[in-house]
């Protein structure tokens, strides 16, 4: 089998969660897969995998091969497009993950637009509110909102943006407009879930010093896109941020509340891997994100 050949099977069993899935995706059976990963472990001198009946995971060799296989994997993918179809042709995958409500209304259209200059472009997206791990999924680049956690990566900025507490105008007009933050407790609250952690402490800034008022309500979601739905529905109040609202506020189906004790606004960014190759495929996509998202921030 052809090295390129096994260190993509290899990737694909880890990003896969197992020697089956990964063997459907090559049209090879089990078996074979295993005898694959067999003779590979036995090139390498190492075992590669931890095996379960359920999952697997990477030992510390095996991370430390995956990180360089997806590189040469992706650089032989752009070196295929650059020699087949000329330096000014983008070819090879782009895995990537974003906020449900900002992605749908800002990065697919990115997307759509770099996909019909560059055919040979393939996308793997995946929508989600809940916090990723861009080494062990594999991904190319993340966009999320706030201070990155890992300083291991690297950051392309993209704005800031607020979160503001908003509510349907029939909702206010049965319950009444909060003018304080700690009046919230009397009001149903539509909860973000992100992963394990409830966003229930909502942050706030009274007289210039920070506060956060725990909330509670009758519908928590892991979807920024359904949050957004149910207060539109009137269903409550919800802290979303401005960018996936300003449509909504513009045209009158949601009001903004407690605008005065809004917090500083938060940074959002494009967390990219530490390696230092970036193929020119992501660093395109990135370019045209900073471009597009970033004359709405601020």
């Amino acid at each position: 089998m052809d090295r390129l050949d096994a260190l993509a099977l290899f990737v694909d069993i880890v990003e896969k969660g197992g020697l089956s899935a990964a063997g459907r995706e090559h049209g090879l059976s089990p078996a074979t897969v295993s005898e694959r990963l067999a003779a590979l472990e036995s090139h390498y001198g190492a075992r590669l995998l931890n095996r379960t009946t359920r999952s697997v995971s990477t030992t510390d060799a095996g991370a430390r091969l995956l990180e360089g296989a997806r590189r040469l994997l992706a650089e032989s993918a752009e070196l295929d497009g650059c020699v087949r179809d000329g330096a000014e042709s983008l070819t090879g995958p782009i895995r990537l993950s974003a906020p449900s409500d900002l992605g749908r209304a800002r990065v697919l259209p990115v997307i759509d637009r770099l996909l019909a200059e560059h055919p040979g472009i393939g996308v793997d997206v995946e929508l989600t509110d809940g916090r990723v791990d861009i080494v062990a999924r594999g991904f190319d680049l993340v966009i999320r909102a706030g201070a990155m956690a890992d300083s291991t990566l690297r950051a392309r900025p993209l704005g800031t943006h607020r979160r503001r507490v908003c509510a349907a105008p029939a909702y206010l007009e049965r319950h009444g407009v909060p003018s304080h933050p700690t009046e919230l407790i009397e009001h149903n609250c539509l909860l973000m879930r992100f992963g394990a952690d409830l966003d229930n402490a909502w942050p706030f800034a009274v007289d210039g010093e920070p506060m956060r008022v725990l909330v509670r309500g009758n519908r928590t979601v892991d979807d920024g896109g359904v949050v957004r739905q149910w207060c539109v529905a009137g269903h409550g109040l919800a802290l979303k941020s401005e960018w996936d609202v300003a449509e909504d506020l513009a045209e009158g189906r949601l009001v903004s509340c407690l605008d005065d004790f809004a917090p500083p606004p938060t940074p959002i960014q494009i967390v990219l891997p530490s390696t230092t190759h970036l193929p020119r495929r992501v660093r395109r996509l990135v370019e045209a994100l900073v471009d597009d998202i970033g004359r709405f921030t601020d």
